[in-house]
């Protein structure tokens, strides 16, 4: 029984066992509701640069890309000029796509326009959930959607407000890295059920 139990205690989601780096992410960030502005933003750009790559590419050059981006900081990234961009694109440290480095610049300067539209990034994201995580109860990998209708509205608003790089797939993996959706399975022993 003890056996069993410990065995239990040591369960995640099937795809956070495949590298440490997804394992220190599932454990300490996925999932777990996020309020600050800056710390939005800036998962945001991280999905948007995931796009057609895979997450764990994005975990990899983590470091770098924040590192090269200013933390994503928006009163930053709003500033970057064409020098900037072209140092961005020599560096092999972050996904270089220039559509995407483009896109952050751009993102900055609309998030800069949300706020005073909305308050905050804040206010404006999690009104879409009533302010409370959406608690799925998933047993198996498979059942996760990639997007749902709710991520289908929040990506047509921001692109009403001028943001780019965020279709419904985006803003759905947005939406579950900073816990307006939980998303661990019922069997993640580590996550599913989260303090906020």
């Amino acid at each position: 029984m003890k056996d069993e139990l410990m065995t239990n205690e040591s369960v995640r989601c099937d795809w956070a066992d495949r590298s440490p780096l997804e394992r220190i992410y599932h454990d300490t960030k996925w999932g777990i509701p996020v309020h600050d502005d800056k710390e939005l933003f800036k998962m945001l750009m991280l999905e948007s640069m995931q796009a057609g790559l895979s997450w764990s590419t994005i975990l990899a050059k983590m470091d770098t890309l924040c590192a090269a981006f200013d933390d994503f900081d928006p009163s930053l990234v709003s500033r970057y000029d064409d020098a900037k961009i072209e140092i961005l694109m020599k560096d092999d440290g972050i996904i270089k796509n220039r559509a995407k480095i483009n896109a952050a610049v751009h993102n900055a300067r609309m998030y800069h326009a949300l706020c005073e539209e909305h308050g905050s990034l804040d206010s404006f994201l999690w009104k879409y959930v009533d302010f409370a995580p959406v608690i799925n109860r998933w047993e198996h990998i498979t059942q996760v959607p990639p997007s749902t209708a709710l991520s289908d509205v929040i990506s047509k608003d921001l692109k009403k407000l001028g943001f780019k790089f965020v279709g419904s797939t985006t803003i759905y993996a947005f939406m579950q890295s900073v816990g307006m959706v939980n998303d661990h399975l019922v069997s993640c022993s580590y996550r599913h059920t989260i303090s906020h």
